[in-house]
């Protein structure tokens, strides 16, 4: 069983922080529905996959079936967080097609698709038509579908996912990212057409707010 922090403390403040979280996602939508999210970090950041980790996990807590797609082809968290195999995930389904090689995470409605084995050029796998036409598979199985994608400064993989999900949320590191970045990863997701939802503040002092949310 995953060792997050959403499951070991669920009663706690930061647990709390990923429901408002959730719930402020839930009312960002305004009247347009948002089943593909791509949960996407201006840089290198250690955290980012835990956090995405704990959101599916209230996600799923609260009622809705929530399917976490491993989208970081280089290096790839999620099967360790869920102590689950990677020896088929997304990339073998990129390439091979089939059904979505999806495996329990052991959360109650919640399915993972690990990234699967690393592959040399993962940009070649990830072409956008390739990834609407896998997305659209998956939508029908679940209320949302999260992605964990490499970050958004490093290589083009979140902007390939950005332009074919329904909303993003850019993860931003307190202390560490800096406003500059901050401004070329929005840019490089406006030029995408991405409708970024908001921004989360990772890292923050427990004093702030541990999931700040903001248009």
């Amino acid at each position: 069983m995953a060792n997050l922090i959403t499951l070991t403390e669920p009663q706690g403040s930061i647990a709390e922080a990923y429901q408002s979280l959730r719930t402020s996602l839930e009312f960002s939508q305004l009247g347009q529905e948002v089943h593909t999210l791509l949960l996407a970090a201006v840089d290198e950041s250690d955290d980012k996959s835990n956090m995405v980790a704990n959101l599916a996990v209230v996600m799923a807590q609260s009622g809705d079936r929530v399917i976490l797609v491993d989208g970081d082809l280089r290096r790839p968290q999620q099967h360790e967080i869920f102590g689950l195999a990677n020896q088929n995930g997304l990339s073998t389904w990129l390439e091979k097609g089939g059904p979505a090689p999806l495996q329990a995470s052991g959360v109650e409605r919640l399915q993972i698709l690990p990234a699967g084995p690393v592959t040399g050029n993962p940009v070649a796998l990830l072409s956008a038509r390739r990834l609407g036409e896998r997305l659209a598979e998956l939508t029908p199985q679940a209320d949302y579908v999260l992605i964990d994608a490499p970050p958004i400064l490093a290589v083009t993989d979140a902007a390939l996912w950005a332009s074919q999900v329904d909303g993003v949320v850019l993860l931003v590191s307190a202390g560490s990212t800096k406003r500059d970045n901050a401004k070329r990863a929005k840019s490089i997701l406006e030029g995408v057409q991405a409708k970024i939802l908001g921004a989360v503040l990772m890292n923050a002092e427990k004093a702030a707010s541990m999931a700040g949310y903001a248009k």
